[in-house]
């Protein structure tokens, strides 16, 4: 089957895997050649694409995912590839937003830090598997 991910930006990736599993707003899910058509928005979270006997790992922040005739589409504001994610920056975004949800201060945007914390967290979870 053919994946591709768009972003604003770029294509991100665009060529055949065997299998692939994203990070939905309703779970993950696994889809292998012939699956029925769907689509489905994504969440936060790592998308993960089994190519022969390796594995491509993306940090993917949210978007849609949509499925039909061997073609998966996953169209996302922002993708990154497990090999290109600086991980010094991933954590030191991870500190900061655990800091901003640790303040008892009110001026804080509590869905602002959690999705930056989100963020932060699929990009070093990508990175493992480089």
């Amino acid at each position: 089957m053919h994946l591709k991910i768009i972003t604003h930006e770029k294509i991100v990736y665009d060529n055949e895997v065997d299998e692939l599993v994203v990070s939905t707003t309703s779970g993950q899910i696994g889809i292998l050649k012939d699956h029925i058509p769907i689509t489905t928005s994504l969440k936060i979270g790592i998308t993960k694409a089994k190519i022969g006997e390796g594995f491509k790992h993306f940090a993917t922040m949210g978007g849609v995912f949509q499925f039909k005739d061997n073609n998966a589409v996953i169209l996302t504001d922002v993708c990154e590839e497990s090999g290109d994610i600086d991980v010094a920056r991933a954590k030191a975004a991870k500190e900061r937003a655990e800091a901003r949800l640790a303040e008892t201060n009110a001026e804080i945007d509590i869905k602002r830090a959690e999705a930056a914390l989100a963020r932060a967290l699929a990009r070093l979870q990508a990175s493992l598997n480089k």
